[in-house]
């Protein structure tokens, strides 16, 4: 989460003089052309992201979808919210966004990617331009997009697993969705002004903390790692008389999250959970746990940084840093002590690299060793890895535009760049289309021949498991894996369901 307004900033050069007239015009000319330009190559990432949504309708309810339909469509909304509360888990807040999709069982999966994927892009297309605005920087029409829109390619499809991060919504709303909706929190405090904007942004990241300690336990750890840093750092990063209200803003979060964990930890659904993992008895700060923690987490940076892919987010911001210029304004407005790149970078890593850590150790004792291939549970940091790939990428394109380096150059590499960043994702995107696809027609012909058999008064019908990319189906694992079969029977209104051997 960002704190802050304008940065260093300087008075409007009171110029004038015979070339001043023609150099506003070339100036002016050089402004459309790069909005032109940077408009076209944010076209790529939005094509993905728009082919990535087009690939929903073959989304089809598995694992935890098959045990929410049914009570949504019995309960309500506000019975799937109850159940998680006092039986599943206490994530309320999770309950809620699960049951808004699951109102609409098929169709809600198959809208998911598309409603999910635009609100990414929106939130951070948002908090993109306030963090520029604040900055005090002036960048090209198209560059906040094209920044956003990077962000969001990298973020949603750079994954090992793109399904359980982009397509299962029971997994995004908890992993993907949460730290997105954690960074969003700041666009008021970015956009305030005055009392009455202070004491909203204060409401919003109150409220915004409450709502992420019900939501997700390992969002919840990385915001206050952030937001603590910030409160330790407040007096390296921000000038007197706003150091007090940045952070009293990252106290106010705080106390929103440590509310929100404590309705969670203490629900009668998170005992249950505690108890069905053996989290009672092996505690997740026991030297063993810890230590297993760490040879996973380190596995896991081993993945994260050896993905190519995720070059595109630094190219992204250092076009950002190339490209921007210093919105003039009055000096007295300025909060921000003058730019300091390598402390930012460092404390940014150090947030990543800590946070990740932590979330390591607390789903470890779930997951266990295969705490190293849950690739959708590293999404809670590894939107603050992009992020600050960004701001790295950005500092450096600062650099090179100050130093008066050969920026075109570099402006085309960039570029070049983040295409190629576009097209790398676009290939496996393509071949897990495929699969959804395959998957679709298999799972709506077996569908159809359950609701019929159902319909006819059968009691018990043969069920045959139709996976994609790793997702739980009854009757898994040569029928070892049972769950969640009994949840199958209840969606299609049967006794039970036994192991099929071939579809329908």
């Amino acid at each position: 989460m960002a704190v802050g307004a304008s940065s260093v900033t300087v008075p409007p050069d009171p110029g004038g003089g015979p070339g001043s007239a023609h150099e506003e015009e070339g100036g002016e000319a050089r402004g459309s052309r790069t909005a032109a330009w940077t408009t076209g190559l944010a076209l790529l990432p939005l094509g993905l992201l728009a082919a990535a949504a087009w690939l929903g309708r073959y989304v089809r309810p598995s694992a935890d979808e098959w045990c929410f339909l049914p009570v949504v469509r019995d309960e309500g909304v506000s019975g799937l919210v109850g159940r998680f509360y006092f039986t599943d888990n206490g994530r309320v807040g999770n309950g809620l966004l699960v049951g808004l999709y699951a109102k609409f069982p098929v169709a809600g999966h198959q809208w998911y990617g598309l409603v999910s994927g635009a609100l990414v892009l929106g939130l951070l297309w948002a908090l993109t331009a306030a963090l520029l605005r604040r900055a005090g920087q002036r960048v090209p029409r198209g560059v906040p997009l094209l920044v956003a829109a990077m962000i969001t390619a990298v973020f949603l499809f750079a994954t090992p697993n793109t399904y359980k991060t982009f397509y299962w919504p029971a997994a995004s709303v908890s992993h993907t969705l949460a730290p997105v909706l954690a960074c969003a929190a700041a666009i008021p405090l970015l956009r305030s002004r005055g009392r009455r904007g202070r004491i909203a942004a204060l409401v919003v990241v109150v409220l915004a903390g409450v709502f992420m300690g019900t939501l997700s336990e390992e969002a919840s750890v990385v915001a206050l790692v952030v937001l603590s840093g910030v409160v330790l750092f407040a007096g390296r990063l921000f000038t007197e008389r706003a150091r007090a209200f940045a952070r009293g803003w990252c106290l106010a979060g705080m106390a929103g999250v440590a509310a929100g964990t404590l309705l969670l930890v203490t629900s009668p659904g998170s005992r249950n959970r505690r108890e069905r993992f053996g989290a009672e008895t092996t505690s997740m700060l026991a030297p063993e746990s810890l230590i297993a923690s760490l040879r996973g987490y380190v596995r896991i940076l081993e993945t994260v940084l050896t993905t190519w892919q995720y070059a595109g987010a630094v190219a992204a911001g250092v076009l950002l840093g190339l490209l921007a210029s210093r919105r003039p304004g009055p000096r007295g407005r300025r909060v921000l002590l003058p730019c300091r790149p390598l402390l930012l970078t460092g404390l940014g890593a150090a947030a990543f690299l800590v946070s990740g850590y932590l979330c390591t150790v607390i789903t470890y004792p779930v997951f266990g060793p295969r705490v190293v291939t849950a690739a959708r549970t590293w999404n809670d940091y590894l939107l603050l890895y992009v992020l600050l790939l960004v701001a790295a990428g950005a500092f450096l394109g600062r650099a090179l535009r100050l130093r008066g380096a050969a920026t075109g150059a570099v402006t085309g590499l960039a570029a070049a760049l983040c295409a190629v960043t576009v097209l790398g994702l676009a290939a496996p995107l393509y071949e897990l289309g495929h699969d959804m696809r395959v998957r679709a027609q298999k799972w709506d012909r077996q569908d159809r021949w359950l609701r019929e058999r159902a319909a006819e008064g059968a009691r018990v019908l043969p069920y045959t498991p139709v996976s994609v990319s790793g997702m739980l189906e009854p009757f898994s694992a040569n029928g070892t894996r049972i769950w969640p079969a009994q949840c199958v029977a209840d969606y299609y209104r049967l006794d039970r369901v036994t192991r099929g051997t071939r579809l329908p």
